[in-house]
């Protein structure tokens, strides 16, 4: 029998996850593992970085799940430093370049797993590419910008956006005493919000000493005489830094696949069926922040990068790749984050999302607290709730509020996944005591409010 050759193309939470399990369920001499890693490191956390530029994360290792090391001891040939510069579909083989020497080299592949993942937005502005300016996606990133808090000059940091990245690395460079400055092209921080909820997030964020600048437009990055960045200029002001971090968001890293001709979607991701199988491509298969999934709420492709799903579609590829079958059948659109110890959560729609696919839709927002009232350390909470007019059906909740919050998001998106009604979410059987809940959980206020909407609509 002769062996197979799985090659993977990126090496951190879909490419490894994929390579993992596939070896799992295939031996060595079945089933030979190639993957190829730019960077120096594989299977981390990106979503840790903040935490550890901020110092609560003590080591850059402790965001390291397996290090390069322990996959190779599972029989899993991995090439750290080699990028793959070109795929060829017809001749089933792949270009890598070696990033220190320059060294280029063909490897031929049976199947191969595509796990790019994003790059972060970096405009076209002047400056932009100064010393001092930064965007956080990769461990190589966050250890650049600790190399460049080390030995900045000054304490003046300026993030452009205050999307979960911008806003995270905000608090982390205030916890570094950093004077911040958060410029942000939207009415509010946290875009993924309706503005109300965002507007809970702006204060929040001013109460910890950052100053937010909002409806902002960034023209480009004024620079020193050595090259390095000494300011970030809007149309109106001009806001002194000694580093500036990118946090506008980050795209498909896509340009291999579509220069391949792989089919992409219009938010620039690969598109893939349920078993994480490029389409139209028998042999290929691509997951992590490198393609688009369905939502399930709105029926429609979108583009989230997150680790949660990119290692499910690890898994899934994964199984299929190792001579088992499973599919990844979409998301809700689920997130959490916080400023300091404000919890910000979300799940389906916003309002601007309902609209754009045509549903009509009630709105309700309820205050409560973490707890019952009177027991100790209870805390306010917002709980925002959209549903269909016509049906009752949930289509998104936002939450901000104190210790306790973000994570009753998970009930709301187990809710949507289920395709439940705000009618039938008032019956849910949730765990009841004093120290963690009123006797109305604030998400089932939220949805008796919202049942009564839809009935007086």
């Amino acid at each position: 029998m002769s062996i197979e050759r799985l090659v993977v193309i990126g090496g951190d939470a879909a490419g490894m996850s994929a390579a993992s399990q596939a070896r799992r369920l295939k031996r060595p001499g079945e089933l030979e593992i190639v993957a190829f890693e730019r960077g120096h490191f594989t299977s981390y956390s990106a979503c840790g970085i903040p935490y550890w530029v901020g110092g609560d994360v003590a080591e850059r290792d402790e965001l390291i799940a397996r290090t390069p090391e322990e996959h190779r001891a599972r029989g899993i040939d991995l090439r750290l430093r080699t990028e793959v510069t070109e795929i060829d579909v017809a001749g089933r083989r792949v270009r890598a370049r070696d990033v220190d020497t320059g060294a280029q080299s063909w490897t031929s592949y049976d199947k191969l797993v595509i796990a790019t993942g994003a790059r972060p937005i970096r405009p076209d502005l002047p400056g932009v590419d100064a010393a001092g300016v930064h965007g956080v996606q990769t461990l190589d990133d966050g250890q650049a910008l600790l190399d460049t808090l080390a030995r900045a000059r000054g304490r003046r940091a300026v993030v452009v956006g205050a999307g979960y990245i911008g806003v995270e690395m905000a608090e982390a460079l205030i916890n570094r005493g950093y004077e911040v400055t958060v410029v942000n092209r939207g009415r509010e921080p946290m875009s993924t919000l309706d503005p109300d909820m965002g507007r809970l997030v702006h204060t929040a964020m001013e109460g910890l000493g950052i100053t937010m600048v909002n409806d902002a437009e960034v023209t480009g990055l004024r620079t020193d005489g050595d090259g390095g960045v000494r300011a970030v200029v809007t149309e109106d002001a001009e806001y002194p830094a000694d580093v500036v971090v990118l946090g506008i968001g980050v795209r498909p890293e896509t340009a291999l696949a579509k220069a391949a001709g792989l089919p992409l979607g219009r938010h620039g991701g690969l598109l893939t069926d349920l078993a994480m199988r490029v389409r139209g491509h028998e042999d290929i298969w691509a997951g992590g922040d490198c393609v688009e999934v369905l939502d399930l709420v709105s029926g429609q492709e979108r583009h989230i990068a997150l680790g949660t799903h990119a290692n499910k579609h690890g898994q899934v590829i994964g199984a299929n790749v190792g001579g088992g079958y499973a599919t990844f059948p979409g998301v809700v659109g689920t997130a959490v984050s916080k400023v300091c110890d404000l919890e910000i959560a979300r799940t389906g729609l916003r309002e601007k999302d309902a609209r754009r696919v045509g549903l009509r839709f009630v709105t309700v927002t309820v205050e409560s607290t973490s707890r019952a009232g009177y027991y100790p350390g209870a805390s306010a909470m917002t709980v925002k709730m959209l549903a269909e007019r016509r049906t009752g059906r949930l289509l998104g909740v936002q939450i901000v509020g104190r210790e306790g919050a973000g994570k009753r998001v998970d009930i709301a998106a187990v809710a949507l996944t289920a395709g439940m009604t705000v009618e039938q979410m008032t019956a849910l059987d949730l765990g009841y005591a004093p120290p963690f809940s009123p006797v109305w959980d604030p998400v089932l206020v939220a949805a008796r409010k919202a049942t009564a909407e839809v009935r007086n609509a």
